[in-house]
């Protein structure tokens, strides 16, 4: 006999860089969300979508907790703690090290506050010995009473099948709420957009991403070709920065340009023309009106 279908939403929390997105990178097989080693990386609710026979799950990779500096960063932590409660399962992302830092425990005391189950999950498990992990695991295990604490590496996928085992088990019954094949509920020109930041967040130096937004002006498919013309818009905060990822005669915006272009054309299967712009908007982030227009609308969490 068939077992019940089960289906329900997953958040993904944790502190900036730990490993959120290419965990639900590797459990989609896709890559849905932008990877960086800068923090901030992720800005809003990414849903992604894991269709298996007999269940489905819709993983939320928020941005990660930190305490904000501008009103981006406020939105993005509300994004991130009003998702808490609202999902079936809560997977808390952590490094593997015994010492439990600030931006660690400050996640902790938010879970205090909600009741959805907590998976810890012990990410980079690849990094360090098995002793020390057992150490991680006790040191976690005093500060919050977790539903379940999985070791993993999403890096290697090692364990991740557990974890997904884990996720299963303690769905509820319900429908499947989106089709087999699709992986996302992000439109295709957020998705194109998000790409072109991401390899500009792993070119540029390490102030200036933060204060970057990138727009898609127009993506229209050529009648006659399988080609698809993107205009799009990298938005920076100062003439300084404007400089620098335009580069040396135009030697930045190639490579952001030429990287994102392959990732692009891989997601939407065609050939791409991809022209990029570059413009000043000061301080955008602290920007009410801006912040809605580049999709970052406090009133719509």
């Amino acid at each position: 006999m068939k077992s019940e279908f089960r289906s329900g939403f997953v958040t993904i929390i944790g502190r900036p860089n730990v490993g959120k997105s290419t965990l639900m990178n590797h459990l989609v097989g896709e890559k849905i969300a932008i990877m960086s080693d800068k923090p901030q990386t992720t800005r809003n609710r990414i849903q992604s979508i894991l269709t298996r026979d007999d269940f489905q799950v819709v993983f939320i990779d928020t941005p990660g907790i930190h305490k904000p500096k501008h009103k981006l960063g406020h939105y993005m932590v509300k994004v991130a703690e009003t998702t808490l409660n609202e999902v079936d399962i809560v997977l808390m992302l952590v490094e593997p090290t015994p010492h439990i830092g600030q931006g660690d425990r400050y996640v902790i005391s938010e879970l205090q506050k909600v009741k959805t189950p907590v998976i810890l999950v012990i990410n980079k498990i690849d990094t360090v010995e098995k002793q020390a992990l057992l150490e991680v695991i006790e040191a976690y295990k005093n500060v919050y009473n977790f539903a379940e604490i999985i070791p993993i590496s999403a890096f290697t996928g090692e364990n991740c099948d557990r974890l997904l085992d884990v996720i299963r088990e303690r769905l509820p019954k319900g429908p499947q709420y989106f089709p087999a094949d699709m992986i996302t509920d992000q439109p295709e020109k957020q998705l194109v957009a998000e790409l072109i930041r991401e390899k500009a967040l792993h070119l540029l130096q390490q102030e200036i991403p933060h204060g970057i937004a990138v727009e898609i002006e127009s993506m229209k498919k050529r009648e006659d070709q399988d080609i698809v013309d993107i205009n799009a818009v990298i938005y920076c905060e100062r003439d300084s920065h404007k400089a620098i990822v335009i580069g040396k005669q135009g030697s930045m915006l190639k490579q952001i340009g030429s990287r994102s272009r392959i990732d692009i054309e891989r997601l939407l299967g065609s050939k791409v023309f991809l022209e990029l712009w570059v413009k000043v908007k000061k301080n955008w982030r602290d920007d009410d009106f801006l912040l809605k227009n580049f999709g970052f609308d406090p009133k719509s969490i």
